[in-house]
Formats: structure tokens, sequence, C-alpha cells
């Protein structure tokens, strides 16, 4: 079995590379057959013929997240090579065995992880993209359960086909003028909505330092213990301030639309 792994470290991302790698070589599938696809502007350790580099301008926040799925389908030619296809955020770590567990059957064709935020809450209590002028949209009283976007993949072909799927939504949005709310992750969201996919539960995106009711199999680690979003993003002066201000503009106008709406029903 050939595993394909896709991983973004531009910026100052490429400080969590090695214990990223160290961890998947011992747990993740650690007798089949790993390559690693890594993209950055920076240097990282391939001191192995599994570990191809490609060269990935920084886009900065948020296009280095929302434009993923491009990054990723610029070298489909050598994805299709592969039986599976994953992707991890460069901060995960991994820290017990993962197997067959992980893996979608040919009915459920993809793997997702329920957003260890959100575990515990109705699809109208989440962050799901609300503007009608999104590809990404969902409407209240749509939904089942919300994902994260930070660990994702699947059998190959129905993998890139959730790719180009993707990246074709976030090129339309982006030509009119619109970026959802939580970018990638939005979109992904609005994706399984009408594709079959394997669910999986926090334990496999558990992030540091939390406390919630499931066994820690990868974790997210802190940033804030290197420098924190801004700093990992190189964000700098001039943009930190209206960075912040957007994150928090996208945050209370959610809660307002989520809290009136829970008002209502």
């Amino acid at each position: 079995m050939k595993l394909a792994i896709l991983y973004i470290c531009t910026g100052k991302y490429n400080v969590f590379w090695e214990s990223f790698y160290r961890s998947c070589e011992q747990f993740f599938f650690p007798n089949e057959e790993k390559h690693y696809f890594v993209f950055t502007d920076g240097q990282i350790a391939a001191d192995t013929e599994k570990i191809h580099r490609i060269e990935q301008k920084n886009l900065g926040w948020p296009g280095n997240t929302l434009y993923r799925f491009q990054m990723f389908w610029n070298i489909k030619e050598q994805l299709v090579l592969f039986d599976y296809i994953f992707f991890f955020n460069a901060n995960c770590e991994f820290l017990v065995p993962i197997g067959a567990e992980f893996l979608p059957s040919e009915k459920e064709k993809i793997v997702v992880i329920r957003h260890p935020g959100f575990y515990n809450k109705k699809p109208d209590e989440v962050t799901y993209d609300r503007n009608p002028k999104s590809l990404a949209y969902i409407p209240f009283g749509q939904g089942l359960y919300y994902i994260c976007g930070g660990v994702n993949g699947g059998i190959c072909e129905h993998y890139i086909n959730l790719i180009n799927s993707l990246r074709e939504a976030i090129i339309k949005d982006d030509s009119n003028g619109v970026v959802a709310v939580w970018h990638d992750e939005s979109h992904i969201n609005k994706y399984i909505l009408s594709h079959p996919y394997k669910l999986l539960s926090p334990a496999y995106c558990y992030p540091e330092g939390w406390d919630i009711p499931f066994e820690k199999v990868i974790i997210v680690r802190d940033k804030n213990k290197f420098g924190g979003h801004d700093v990992l993003r190189g964000v700098n002066k001039k943009n930190y301030f209206l960075s912040k201000v957007r994150c928090i503009f996208r945050t209370v106008i959610h809660k307002i639309i989520n809290n009136d709406q829970s008002k209502i029903t």
C-alpha cells in the first residue's frame, strides 16, 4: 500500500517539520510505503528519497490555508500513483499507532475528523459559513457534523476529486470577491454534505493543552509555544492590527448569528 502525505510549512511553520515527520514515521502506518510532499519556501531535512520538497511561495494569511487545494492540484500527476492521500496541518504530531481504522472504505471514500471545538454542538450552533454569496454556504437547518480542516484524506481517486472540487469552489468565490468565513475548512464542511465520508473523533485532531473526553491520538501542537499564529504566519507590524480585527470580527458576527438563531428556534 502506498500513502501520499501532504504537508504545508511555508514561512516559519517548518519549525514543526521534524517532530511531525519522526512521529509519522513511527506511528502512522509504520510498515507501509509513505511519501511526503512538503510545500515550503524554506529548508527542511530531506535525507530520504521519500521526502519530496515542493517549492511553494509563502502566500501569507489566509492564502496559505485558503489555496492549499490549488497547491495539491498542481502535483496531481504525482498523487495519482498512490493508493491513499492524506493531509495534515503542520503542527500535528502522532502519539500512538494508527492503522486500518484510519482508512475509509470504498463506500466511505474519504476520511474527516469531527472538530474538537464543536463535537458536542448541534448544527445550528457551529460556525458554518452563513453567507449565501459563498459556495461554502450552509443555511441554518442543514448540516450534521462540523469537521476540522487540519486533518483529512481518502482513497486516491476520490480525494483528488475533493481537491479539484474545493479548489474550483474557492476560485469561484475569489472571482466574486468572497472569502468563506473559515476558508478551506468552510468549503470542506460544505463538500461533505453531498459526499460520503468516514467520520473520526477529535482524538485525531486533539489540541495540545485541551481537556476533552477523547484519547489523544494525534495532537495539534500549541502554536503559542512557537511564537503564536502571527509570528508563524509572518504577519508584519503593518498588517498585524488588520489581521486581529478581521479574526475578531468573524468570530463576533458568527456568535451573534448563532445566538440569534438559537433564540428563534
